[in-house]
């Protein structure tokens, strides 16, 4: 007869299962393999990841990071059962916004926290982080993943990076660049990245109003406003890159949280404002859905939503044509959308959306 004070409390017990972790890491090294890099030395495994420095193709380097996650746009992601997209939107995040400022990602590592590690489930997340690493052109360096039972449900998660990027101390990019008479060049969203989500989940999917599997007309081809909201964010930072060889790129601003005017703001140097014209294009039909429904003022979609912009780069004024037909041959979608003006460090949207 054993006693209850006879039995012993394992870690599996409490819902930590270290076989499943380690299963998840074997299913993954294929997918990082593809990530790396000639700095990095080693693979995974250690307790550090570790990545050579080439100091000799720097003058003076400075080292730039990077940390964010993809917020509730996980919610749908778990909803739908569909995890191999959210790690592009991961790594989106932190080295767009690395490029923002001139620096070439090097390497990322990500953090999962989970209420129950599936391995297969985790080797998708992660599947997706590798993508989108291997779409920035860095290395997945290293990562964790910590199960938390009792704390999240089994199906919930959580994912966070952090990058690591480099740039020559004189070709730093930002507001201390930025001209009178500038170019402002407007490259593409895939859609809603990775902002906004609680305030779409609310207008969206509150009290009933949509199902994730309901097929939306105006998205065409028969998708479904759940494939709608799981599109990946693009990644910008290999064009982003590129284009600074070709052109005189001022700074670039990556248009997350806050929208255009909460974002472009941050490159104006105090003594000019950005005059942006929003006739220079029409958002998607995501954004016209959201506002429909929501009932929401045009002011508060441009300090949510991207409005169909990912990435805002300025340029000289007598390269922007130089530097839109470089982007238009990359397969980026760019426009011309305002220029640089005298001002006190303002965004000035200007004109109306044309609907129809």
């Amino acid at each position: 007869m054993v006693h209850a004070h006879d039995r012993s409390a394992t870690y599996a017990a409490a819902g930590v299962s270290i076989e499943a972790g380690d299963r998840a890491v074997d299913l993954l090294r294929s997918k990082v393999a593809q990530t790396t890099r000639p700095e990095v030395l080693g693979g995974l495994g250690g307790f550090a990841g570790l990545f050579k420095l080439d100091m000799t193709k720097y003058t003076h380097p400075v080292l730039a990071s990077s940390t964010d996650g993809v917020g509730t746009k996980l919610v749908i992601a778990q909803q739908l059962d569909i995890h191999d997209t959210v790690g592009i939107d991961l790594v989106a995040m932190c080295v767009d916004d690395l490029v923002a400022c001139g620096a070439e990602p090097l390497f990322l590592l990500d953090y999962i926290a989970c209420g129950q590690v599936v391995p297969d489930r985790i080797a998708e997340i992660g599947a997706g982080i590798a993508d989108g690493c291997r779409y920035a052109g860095c290395a997945l360096l290293g990562g964790e993943t910590a199960e938390h039972p009792g704390v999240m449900r089994p199906h919930e998660y959580d994912i966070s990076a952090n990058a690591v990027g480099v740039v020559e101390e004189a070709d730093i990019l930002g507001p201390h660049r930025v001209e009178v008479g500038d170019a402002v060049i407007a490259m593409q969203s895939s859609g809603l990245h990775s902002n906004g989500y609680s305030l779409v989940r609310h207008v969206l999917l509150g009290a009933g109003r949509m199902r994730l599997d309901s097929v939306v007309e105006d998205f065409g081809d028969q998708r479904t406003l759940g494939q709608e909201l799981l599109t990946p964010t693009r990644i910008y930072a290999r064009d982003c890159l590129a284009l600074m060889v070709e052109a005189q790129v001022r700074a670039y601003c990556h248009v997350t949280g806050g929208g255009i005017p909460g974002n472009l703001n941050r490159v104006l140097p105090p003594g000019a404002d950005a005059i942006v014209d929003r006739s220079s294009w029409r958002p998607g039909p995501i954004f016209d859905l959201i506002e429909a429904k929501g009932r929401i003022a045009q002011a508060e979609m441009e300090a949510t939503f991207n409005m169909g912009v990912g990435m805002f780069a300025v340029v000289a004024a007598e390269d922007a044509d130089r530097a839109l037909a470089f982007l238009t041959n990359r397969g980026v979608a760019a426009w011309h959308a305002g220029e640089i003006v005298e001002g006190t460090g303002e965004v000035r949207m200007t004109h109306s959306y044309t609907r129809g």
